[in-house]
């Protein structure tokens, strides 16, 4: 089987976009936003890979000249500037925190331009693990939860009085939470807590229910586990996290609504517990389409000029397989 490595999944008017955006034309970028509306799980996730296309360019800039007035163009100035920001950070560039205030600066216009719209806050949100040390106070607010440490809770709660369980909103906080360990703050136990904290609240049809396994995966990268790691995925908690995801968030959430990365992240964790039936049916929904994570992170030194591909062809093999030697109305209880 021939694998489909490409950031908009199956969502064939936003792949439309990026390739258009890449060749420096906006107007394909623009009617897609249109389209859009305020559905705000898809404009959520449309505006940010956009942004990833277009923030090697000045094609966002060309659009708000040519159209100053268009609140899109605007929110799209503020993805690139906050996507700018990020790159800076993680390359060590000098001028980081130059990017970052100006970042700033584009996504608060923003919010007061359109307040209903949760997507500047995410931007916010997501510029908070650039403050490390957390010198800005809306970064070291305390939690509700006594477990979590201090951070952008002030900014999450502007995201979910707007679009509540907002997936990429709470996904920068774990990566703020990640940008913290060591000797400024937030430990891996608090990453996990936080997992956990989100998935007990069992937002149904939400992709957050993946959040523990995101943790799980976190602590493999930065701990180096040995590859019979994969036995924890067997184990509870981890597998219970992981069926409730399958169970109250793959089946009963609408299939244009799912990312790859989350589909990506929940075969592999189903098929590592051995849940191969439950793995089989999200291979078959992924088709042909493919994330290089987590299987680049975890692929058990698998040989190969690309292992982590071995890994998920070697996983959907074994799935499809068990499946077919099981009728498909057979599915072992929770």
């Amino acid at each position: 089987m021939r694998l489909v490595y490409h950031p908009a999944g199956h969502d064939d008017e936003l792949r439309v976009a990026l390739v258009e955006l890449q060749a420096g034309r906006w107007m394909r970028a623009r009617e897609l936003l249109a389209e859009t509306g305020t559905h705000w799980t898809l404009r959520t996730a449309r505006t940010q890979l956009l942004a990833v296309a277009a923030a090697r360019s000045d094609v966002v800039d060309v659009w708000l000249a040519e159209e100053p007035d268009s609140y899109d163009a605007q929110l799209m100035a503020v993805r690139v500037a906050v996507e700018r920001a990020l790159r800076a950070q993680r390359q060590q560039h000098p001028h980081t925190l130059d990017f970052e205030a100006r970042a700033r600066r584009a996504a608060l216009l923003a919010a007061r331009r359109a307040p209903y719209d949760p997507v500047p806050w995410v931007c916010l949100v997501a510029l908070a693990q650039i403050d490390t040390r957390q010198l800005r106070r809306e970064h070291r607010m305390n939690s509700a939860e006594p477990m979590l440490p201090s951070g952008p809770w002030g900014l999450l709660y502007e995201v979910n009085q707007r679009d509540p369980y907002n997936r990429e909103a709470y996904h920068r906080v774990l990566q703020f939470l990640m940008a913290l360990d060591g000797p400024f703050g937030a430990s891996l136990a608090s990453v996990f807590d936080f997992g956990r904290s989100v998935a007990s609240q069992r937002p149904v049809g939400s992709p957050l229910l993946l959040l523990p396994a995101y943790a799980v995966i976190e602590q493999r990268r930065r701990s180096h586990a040995e590859p019979l790691w994969r036995r924890q995925w067997a184990e509870d908690p981890t597998l219970d996290y992981t069926l409730t995801a399958f169970h109250d968030w793959f089946l009963k959430s609408p299939v244009d609504q799912r990312s790859l990365a989350d589909l990506n992240l929940l075969a592999y964790a189903l098929w590592a517990g051995h849940r191969y039936l439950e793995a089989a049916e999200v291979f078959e929904a992924m088709g042909p389409y493919a994330a290089r994570e987590p299987w680049a992170s975890v692929h058990e030194g698998a040989v190969g000029p690309d292992p982590g591909e071995a890994l998920l062809l070697r996983a959907r093999a074994e799935s499809l397989s068990a499946r077919a030697r099981r009728p498909p109305s057979v599915r072992p209880p929770l």
